[in-house]
């Protein structure tokens, strides 16, 4: 049987999009997304805020570029990938990222009727 890699975040945007272009012309975007929740500690509730790291490729990547900005509440479907590289003080170090396949704007934190009159 094959296994599943599936996320699925409900999350704000930490920072707007960064938006590059590789040398083979491919776009790629990638932005912080926190998700938070209520638990229960000490006998009160506590908000605990998780960081995910979010890559888009592609359109994907641009339409993100367009449409998503910091504090933008978005829904992201996609999966897990761990890459690993070397920093530049030569060190090997590994990053667990969003891999994502879809993603839905749920809120903006611009102005609606700003945009509807550009």
């Amino acid at each position: 049987m094959s296994g599943i890699n599936k996320v699925i975040l409900i999350g704000h945007l930490g920072e707007n999009p960064d938006l590059r272009r590789l040398a083979d012309n491919i776009t790629v975007s990638s932005f912080p997304l926190a998700t938070t929740e209520m638990q229960n500690k000490d006998g009160g509730r506590v908000e605990v805020t998780e960081w995910h790291n979010i890559v888009m490729w592609r359109g994907m990547a641009e339409s993100a570029g367009r449409l998503l900005h910091k504090g933008d509440l978005v829904y992201i479907e996609g999966k897990l990938r761990t890459r690993s590289f070397v920093d530049k003080a030569g060190v090997r170090k590994a990053v667990t990222e969003i891999m994502t396949e879809n993603f839905v704007a749920l809120s903006k934190t611009t102005d609606l009727a700003e945009i509807a009159e550009e």
